[in-house]
């Protein structure tokens, strides 16, 4: 029987606890010998991410196969064949350095040197070198005290102890160095500050034994995402992706610089770099590719020109496609899916999972999302609406929902129509989501990600307050109970939100972004990665001054919306607590009720089981006290005035 009760109060199966659990996520799915590998998060260990081959854990606690390059990190292993036997590299979080082991008898050994200060070389996306006797990756050097004190290396590794080797040193930032199948050159990305890898990259090739290089493709204005080598029989060429047209398409490209598109198509193939070491297409035979056409499984063959989506009950593959044999393995999901390492048979259509998909959460609970595309200042703005669900409850027929617009982070990346279980968490209790893809999201060309281009705090405020207004103009969503939430960049969003519309009632805001001037290289307050971003994202430093202050939350806390709950890693270099110390101590004594929660142990975003029970808990009561409900089973977040 369903039982009618205010939106809020219904009582779920899914707590926070759940939630947490399905928090970990795969990461840098791969094939050795036929056998799929893959990188697991685990927040029951308190976010250790473990290395697993065909479903075995590979590394007992507390090794933890993650890398701090670029802050965000990048791929973290590779795996070896050696006269010795099979052998695999990878990057502990805890020193930074570089271990080799037998899978077969692990215990990892000490590849790099110990640096003269902790964390002082990071090194990621790790590759084979020749013969497979020397690990190939980016090394990064800590230079200095500022978190802008970074300068990266190409390095080679020899597996017998040997001192590291530079190979090349092309541009302030690079992907790792990829080896000719004839072992003659090897090829990498670089770029510069302020671009950041989505906006302009450079395909660099260099003779093995030199450094000095040649640039392929990219630009200022081209960005080049991902570059293979191919295997032929002649001269060897490259296959890479990048987007001369305003799309990421596949491209051969000969060591002379001449290059083809090998199928033309208005859709992004790839996608942006925030890690080192994604694969958006791998190579399934002559003249065929599997590519992921925003996020879903194509086939892309040469002879016809064409991308044909792949018919697959998981609409979302992850970023680690590999090929053997004709079978592609990658992570995929859906929206009653959790990710689950996966592969298919591109002969029979078989499609195996080696990890389950399926949901510890109940099915029948779980939100199915509506894609729609609502009309916003600037055009189309794309997105996910999750309504209230719950079989067990409706609410009142004079009642509408409350709705939480949901920002995601970068702001160059998206949201995708996958299973969600804090979203999960919050719709099976009565309160609708909607997961905006605001002008600068990833995924519909480059046009579109640079709508923000010296917007930020402008477009995305106003595409994610016009699709929260139309929800309630239509009567799906309660008007007078409309909120946002996001982390890091969505934080930014959040916040600035709060600061300059009137749309929402009140906000969740973690790991934010809140004083614009503090984010930029002067400023001190991010790290080296995206210390230049927001050159793009707002304008020219410090020719910009004022419109980075005028834009700034933390110089508008006087005209806050409503109530705020900030949330916040102590250890977290990307988005550092100072600016949320700030943000909370000028809300002291405004009378807005208000929250701050800082988590030990937590970098940017949250990885520990316990702090993403205490933040969806918090979150949770939060919505309750503001908008006039009183959730069950969770205690009431003390907030301040």
């Amino acid at each position: 029987m369903v039982t009618i009760a205010p939106y809020g109060t219904w009582t779920s199966p899914i707590d926070a606890a759940d939630a947490a659990a399905a928090g970990g996520g795969l990461h840098w799915v791969d094939l050795h010998d036929g056998r799929p590998w893959w990188a697991e998060g685990r927040p029951a260990e308190g976010g250790r991410v473990a290395l697993v081959r065909d479903g075995q854990d590979l590394l007992p606690p507390p090794w933890n196969a993650r890398n701090r390059v670029h802050e965000y990190g990048g791929r973290p292993w590779v795996v070896l064949d050696t006269p010795e036997g099979t052998r695999v590299a990878f990057t502990n979080w805890d020193d930074q350095r570089v271990y080799l082991f037998d899978p077969d008898d692990p215990r990892p050994v000490p590849l790099s040197p110990e640096p003269e200060r902790r964390h002082g070389h990071r090194y990621a996306d790790l590759t084979a070198g020749p013969g497979h006797a020397e690990v190939w990756c980016v090394r990064e050097t800590v230079t200095g005290d500022a978190r802008t004190d970074v300068r990266r290396d190409l390095v080679a590794l020899p597996l017998d102890g040997s001192p590291p080797r530079v190979l090349a040193a092309s541009h302030h930032f690079m992907t790792g160095p990829r080896l000719s199948p004839d072992g003659r050159h090897y090829a990498w990305i670089g770029w510069d500050h302020p671009r950041m890898p989505w906006d302009g990259t450079e395909l660099c090739v260099a003779e093995v034994g030199s450094s000095d290089y040649r640039v392929l493709a990219g630009g200022e204005t081209e960005a080049v995402c991902q570059v293979e080598w191919e295997a032929s029989a002649g001269e060897p060429t490259l296959l890479a992706l990048t987007d001369p047209d305003g799309w990421w398409n596949l491209f051969r490209i000969g060591l002379d610089g001449t290059r083809t598109n090998l199928a033309p198509v208005a859709a992004e193939l790839g996608g942006p770099m925030w890690r080192l070491g994604n694969r958006w297409f791998a190579t399934i035979g002559p003249g065929r590719h599997a590519v992921l056409r925003s996020g879903a499984l194509a086939v892309l063959d040469e002879r016809s020109g064409t991308v044909t989506d792949v018919d697959v009950d998981l609409p979302v593959w992850h970023a680690h496609l590999a090929v053997h044999d004709g079978v592609v393995v990658s992570g995929a999901s859906g929206p009653l899916a959790e990710s689950a390492v996966v592969s298919l048979d591109l002969s029979t259509g078989v499609l195996t999972e080696h990890t389950s998909g399926e949901s510890p959460l109940p099915a029948d609970y779980l939100p199915v999302p509506e894609e729609r595309v609502f009309r916003g200042p600037d055009g189309d703005v794309p997105a996910y609406v999750y309504p209230p669900h719950n079989p067990d409850f409706a609410g009142p027929d004079d009642e509408k929902p409350p709705y939480v617009v949901h920002v995601h982070g970068g702001p160059t990346g998206r949201s995708a129509p996958v299973l969600d279980a804090e979203l999960a968490y919050l719709t099976s209790r009565g309160i609708g989501v909607v997961a905006v893809n605001y002008g600068g999201s990833t995924g519909y060309g480059r046009a579109f990600r640079e709508r923000l281009r010296e917007q930020w705090g402008v477009v995305d405020v106003n595409d994610c307050a016009a699709v929260a207004q139309a929800l309630a103009d239509e009567g799906t969503a309660d008007g007078d109970r409309l909120a946002i939430r996001g982390g890091s960049a969505g934080g930014w969003t959040s916040a600035a939100s709060l600061t300059s519309v009137k749309t929402y009632r009140c906000g969740m805001v973690a790991f934010p972004i809140l004083d614009l001037a503090g984010w930029t290289g002067d400023g001190g307050e991010t790290h080296d990665f995206e210390s230049r971003y927001v050159e793009g994202l707002v304008g020219p430093w410090p020719a910009a001054t004022d419109r980075y202050a005028e834009r700034s939350p933390s110089h508008r806390v006087d005209r806050l919306a409503g109530p705020v709950l900030l949330l916040q890693g102590l250890e977290d270099e990307i988005c550092p607590p100072e600016q949320a110390d700030r943000f909370a101590s000028a809300l002291d004594g405004t009378g807005i009720p208000h929250a701050y929660l800082t988590f030990e142990g937590e970098q940017h975003g949250f990885r520990k089981a316990e702090t993403i029970v205490a933040a969806l808990e918090a979150e949770l009561s939060f919505y309750g006290q503001v908008f006039g409900f009183t959730p069950e089973g969770v205690a009431v977040l003390e907030l301040r005035r």
